[in-house]
């Protein structure tokens, strides 16, 4: 790797019932690799998928980040992306190295806890709130996995849009997500100028933009091998 090259610690935070084997983990990982960096992809269902909460996702990828030296790149996934922003607001509150250099976030589930969890809607959340738990089709798992309702109560407590760390960040949204709702997105970019937003033909797996989001990456962290 050329010696002006900027040295990073990339962090990939995957998706609510997603893993560090997803395709999108997958992609980047050989893409960083062709510049000789390595995506760190921490398994956040980890101890118990069905205990998960956003505190415990940021208190988890925190603590692989306080004894590291350089600069962090964060790249989250939906409900990873939430994650990222309110790690990042976290940290620089906190004032203490090391500091989230830059972000890329993709379908950042921005209204996680404040709205309805992708097509759950009211009446989903409040029969998830009544029974204290729900079954959710686990991609990582191949079978379907049980979750507290305080995964979304406590998704609740952390508000995005009054974060106040501006971190430089690049996001990209499908126009065509029905999980992320689009105009969320806008509005939250809208709003800060720190904030570049792509908004590409696609849903809310971003699949079929693995090369643009690629391209765009390259150019936003300084890399130098391209799509």
């Amino acid at each position: 790797m050329p010696a002006n090259r900027p040295k990073y610690h990339i962090f990939y935070l995957h998706g609510l019932a997603s893993s560090p084997g997803s395709s999108k983990a997958q992609f980047l990982a050989e893409k960083l690799a062709v510049d000789g960096l390595e995506l760190q992809c921490p398994d956040l269902n980890e101890p118990d998928f069905s205990t998960l909460t956003t505190t415990r996702m940021i208190s988890r990828v925190a603590a692989q980040l306080q004894d590291l030296d350089g600069e962090v790149v964060l790249i989250g996934s939906s409900l990873g992306a939430f994650v990222a922003l309110h790690l990042a607001e976290r940290l620089a509150a906190e004032g203490a190295p090391p500091q989230v250099a830059r972000m890329v976030l993709m379908a950042p589930a921005f209204d996680f806890g404040a709205a309805g969890m992708g097509t759950l809607g009211a009446d989903g959340l409040a029969r998830w709130k009544a029974d204290g738990w729900i079954d959710v089709p686990h991609y990582a798992y191949g079978e379907t996995r049980r979750v507290h309702y305080e995964l979304y109560a406590d998704g609740g407590r952390y508000d995005s849009f009054a974060t106040r760390a501006t971190v430089p960040t690049l996001i990209f949204q499908g126009r065509h997500d029905d999980v992320v709702d689009p105009v969320m997105v806008e509005r939250f970019a809208a709003a800060r100028s720190h904030v570049r937003l792509v908004m590409v033909d696609d849903d809310h797996q971003l699949k079929s933009s693995l090369e643009l989001m690629w391209a765009e990456i390259t150019t936003f962290l300084g890399l130098g091998n391209g799509p």
